[in-house]
């Protein structure tokens, strides 16, 4: 125990890094695919469905919320920020717990979405907890790997609660699944425990150190003074531009994602399963492969290349794919469509993240950093509920082919903005 140290080991801050979001990306799975596409299947209307995924998505759209109450209680004799991980783990597997209670999703539709905003709650101060404690102890120069490792984490916990969690579902019920996922959560849990972040940490508290709790409760920054400094951080002109960019383009993943799934299901009549099975397992292995390359690449050619790349790439798919929307009706094409999708948001995240890191202010890079993430999760929850609206008027290929047109526009603002002489070496 006492060699898990976070900022001694490399291999420790990726394995860390990878399963504190495998340990996001099972409910993420869970919620918002394998349980989004089983009401589908269930015929409930687009709306409805979609508000239940907007309801399960807000707590992370409020995500600037927690960041100033993180950074003003941020130093902990078990470990900076760590405090709030262990506390917020544990709830949030509490919260998981309450799914128990539901018996069917559809008759108890308005339980089942209390236990998932509750559980949203908490998983969202954990992860902008996280993502501060990285931002800290994660030098610049592995931002890139480390990025990928988390969306790794995130891609292999969200094909578990998508495909593994659908399939206890459908042959065992939603009682199991819900079990399933408690038991994942309340185990990862346990092992945070066990890391420190630094040498002088403790892993619990214990009595005689009041006083070196009190020493550092009085370094704690004003309340004030990180709200003065995040407002300075996030106006900054360039980097307000650059940020658009990219919540506007997790907005436009967000709404062609769920569009199509809805078209597969309601139209193409895929079954819910099948959806939910594509998305969480077919292809893993490739984009797990893909996004760590990328955070590779991110480290040695620079993250804001690496995301021009991937916006001219996605808007190309899109023209093209959207434009054979006659095509879709043979499984081959529609599943290619649906597995390259399945790369999209990690290959963005990659890109993105590290550059976002990078804009982050020491003191208040968990309130910036909070602050950037909580916008661009209300891109992607704003992007599913007008998705739902959206689909009684157009359908899914049409939706597509405006979002390629969008992507294509915020590679040229991307191209635009390299030229500009408030660009950082950072940014291009």
């Amino acid at each position: 125990m006492k060699n898990l140290v976070l900022r001694e080991s490399t291999g420790l801050r990726y394995f860390t890094f990878f399963y504190l979001y495998v340990m996001q990306g099972v409910p993420a799975g869970f919620g918002l695919t394998a349980v989004v596409n089983y009401l589908i299947g269930r015929n409930l209307s687009p709306a409805v469905v979609a508000s239940f995924a907007a309801a399960v998505g807000l707590p992370w759209a409020i995500q600037f919320v927690w960041g100033p109450l993180i950074d003003k209680y941020q130093y902990s004799i078990i470990g900076h920020r760590k405090q709030w991980v262990v506390l917020t783990q544990l709830i949030a597997a509490l919260a998981s717990l309450s799914l128990l209670l539901v018996h069917d999703p559809v008759a108890q539709l308005p339980l089942m979405t209390g236990a998932f905003v509750v559980h949203s709650i908490f998983a969202s101060i954990q992860d902008a907890s996280v993502d501060a404690i990285a931002i800290a102890v994660v030098p610049e120069a592995e931002r890139g790997r480390v990025n990928a490792f988390m969306r790794g984490g995130m891609l292999i916990g969200g094909s578990a609660g998508a495909a593994g969690l659908t399939a206890v579902l459908h042959h065992y019920g939603f009682f199991w699944a819900a079990l399933v996922q408690s038991g994942v959560l309340l185990a990862l849990t346990v092992l945070t425990f066990s890391i420190r972040l630094d040498r002088t940490d403790t892993l619990l508290p214990v009595r005689g150190q009041r006083a070196s709790a009190a020493a550092l409760n009085a370094e704690n920054p004003p309340v004030s003074w990180l709200f003065r400094e995040l407002l300075r951080a996030i106006t900054e002109r360039h980097t307000l531009r650059l940020f658009l960019v990219v919540a506007l383009a997790y907005m436009t993943l967000s709404v062609f994602g769920w569009a199509y799934s809805y078209h597969l299901i309601q139209e193409l009549h895929w079954s819910d399963q099948a959806v939910s099975v594509m998305q969480g397992s077919w292809g893993s292995v490739a984009t797990l492969a893909l996004i760590v390359g990328g955070g590779i690449v991110a480290d040695r050619v620079g993250a804001a290349y690496l995301q021009r790349w991937v916006l001219g790439t996605l808007a190309a798919f899109l023209l093209l794919f959207c434009s054979l929307s006659l095509f879709w009706h043979y499984t081959p094409v529609a599943t290619l469509g649906l597995l390259f999708w399945n790369m999209a948001d990690p290959s963005l995240s990659v890109a993105a993240l590290p550059l976002l890191m990078a804009l982050c202010r020491p003191q208040i890079e968990g309130s910036q950093f909070t602050t950037y993430m909580a916008l661009v999760n209300l891109s992607g929850v704003s992007g599913s509920y007008l998705t739902g609206w959206a689909l009684t008027w157009v359908r899914a290929p049409t939706l597509g082919l405006l979002c390629g047109l969008l992507l294509l526009v915020l590679f040229g603002v991307l191209q635009w903005l390299r030229r500009q002489p408030a660009a950082v070496a950072t940014h291009t």
